[in-house]
């Protein structure tokens, strides 16, 4: 048998033997970015990097990297988990972003709440959904951000008893409070409950009844201070503008420290002349949701100088102009003409006052009004966006803003704050789901979609690479860096009610940008 294949491979013709052609190496691959991914030490060990693998075509990378400029090893390295699946950084086993999302409904969802006496919890009398983290109640404004995910992942159910808890919060206390505690009970937060009844799915004609009831008062609470006004021209929320014309500001009830931040405000009001009024602003911007950004800062940085209450804000009234046409809309599906007439005439007055004293054709972007100067801010913010949002801007504005926010608040990562560093937490670098939805879904209805997407992609990108290295959705996020966010009272929190809503609603509305599983 030897001999027989001995014979038989002496007989066989050679084959020539062509060597496979190597493939390239990493640095071949990636270029520069390999050398300043390695050189810049973005991983301990420089065989972490060469064994990763690229989430999408590497030409695709390149073209963003390029574009992109990570400007620090922290942006590098946020641009590299994004786009790679880096061995033992967040190469863990873990579910799709989406699916992470549906499963924590459950876990930030509690049951009917009878408060224990001596507690400083509000009664509850359906499920409702937290926050997350160390926000352990409901909180007005977050909440619409969170039913945008609710419905998304169609969750009916819980988005009605969540809107069966606000209107009982309106029926008891005459307004939604800032959060379902006593000590927030002295204010509320930006009225998004008419743009939260736009996702019921109720056609009860006693539960429309109800909750329209609901609505008007609520916004009789915003506007309870015009008949104070007085001298003065401002009373409560209410601001009497220089033409007569009224719009609203943020105002707290209370002049005090809060009782959730006791020593940080009564660090920030030592010394000062006029403690209460110092108190009522924090307060105010608390109100805001903004707590606390240069919006509010008489010198654009320091706290002390906080005047909430001597801006106009754009993105208040804008909400208002929302409440009320939609209180026209719904007065009119339920017959009552006089009414809705009434309604619409107040959005309308509102539209112009707006036009008027917080829309700059100039600079090309809506702004807060100072009563303190006599004339808008110019201190550019997200909030010039919230017009587009619930409609107040007509296509020649939407376009001027579009431009003026691709140009200077637009980043690697989603949309900035604003376009200071203070080291406030609703400043630059960071950027919150809220302001990313309001932009997105603003500059979408105003005619500007390519704008909407784009940035849409750069803030699911950001979370998802967090979500891929940490496995958590955070309260905010550095939108330059793509990593956490930072500043603020409080520790970054994780959970994350309105990041979880906002991200499903938007991957729900762009399918295509869904990230691949880390």
């Amino acid at each position: 048998m030897r001999a027989l294949i001995a014979a038989f491979l002496l007989a066989a013709p050679a084959v020539a033997q062509t060597p496979a052609a190597a493939p390239p190496t990493p640095a071949e691959h990636y270029g520069a970015l390999f050398r300043e991914v390695q050189l810049g030490r973005v991983f301990p060990d420089n065989k972490t990097f060469v064994d990763a693998v690229p989430k999408r075509p590497v030409a695709a990378i390149l073209a963003d990297y390029a574009r992109e400029q990570p400007s620090d090893a922290a942006a590098l390295r946020a641009f590299v988990l994004a786009n790679f699946t880096v061995p033992g950084v967040n190469d863990m086993a873990a579910d799709p972003l989406r699916a992470h999302i549906r499963a924590l409904w459950p876990i930030l969802t509690r049951p009917p709440l009878t408060p224990a006496p001596g507690g400083s919890a509000l009664a509850l009398p359906r499920p409702y959904v937290v926050p997350g983290g160390r926000f352990r109640e409901i909180y007005y404004w977050d909440s619409y951000f969170t039913l945008l995910g609710l419905k998304a992942d169609g969750e009916d159910a819980l988005i009605e008893a969540m809107l069966d808890n606000f209107t009982s919060l309106i029926e008891r206390y005459g307004h939604i409070p800032n959060g379902t505690r006593s000590y927030y009970l002295s204010r509320s937060q930006p009225p998004f409950f008419a743009l939260m009844l736009d996702l019921s799915a109720n056609r009860d004609p006693a539960v429309a009844a109800r909750r329209l009831r609901a609505l008007r008062r609520e916004y009789a609470f915003w506007m309870r201070g015009a008949a104070c006004l007085g001298g003065a021209g401002a009373c409560e929320h209410v601001v009497r503008m220089p033409d007569g014309s009224l719009l609203n500001r943020y105002w707290d009830a209370k002049a005090t420290p809060r009782d959730e931040s006791f020593a940080e405000d009564s660090a920030t009001a030592a010394g000062a002349a006029e403690q209460p009024r110092l108190w009522r602003d924090l307060r105010s911007a608390a109100e805001s949701g903004w707590d606390f950004s240069s919006r509010w800062l008489a010198d654009g940085r320091t706290l002390a100088t906080i005047h909430t209450t001597d801006i106009v804000p754009v993105d208040l009234n804008s909400l208002l102009f929302a409440v009320e046409a939609r209180i026209a809309a719904r007065c009119q599906a339920a017959g009552d003409r006089a009414c809705a007439a009434e309604f619409a005439g107040r959005a309308g007055a509102r539209k112009a006052a707006m036009a008027r004293y917080l829309w700059s054709a100039a600079r090309g972007w809506y702004a807060d009004f100072d009563r303190a100067t006599g004339k808008p801010s110019d201190r550019l913010s997200a909030a010039t966006l919230y017009p587009l949002f619930t409609g107040v801007a007509g296509p020649t504005e939407a376009q001027a803003v579009a431009r003026t926010v691709q140009a200077r608040l637009l980043a690697p990562g989603g949309l900035r704050t604003t376009e200071v560093a203070t080291g406030q937490q609703w400043d630059r670098p960071n950027g919150w789901a809220p302001l990313q939805w309001i932009a997105i879904d603003g500059l979408a209805r105003g005619g500007q979609p390519t704008l909407a997407r784009d940035i849409a992609r750069r803030w699911l990108t950001t979370v998802n690479a967090a979500f891929a290295e940490t496995g958590k959705l955070l309260e905010k996020y550095d939108v330059e860096e793509r990593r956490p966010g930072g500043g603020g009272e409080y520790p970054l929190q994780d959970g994350f009610g309105w990041t979880n809503g906002v991200a499903s609603a938007l991957l729900d509305r762009y399918p295509d940008l869904a990230p691949a599983k880390p």
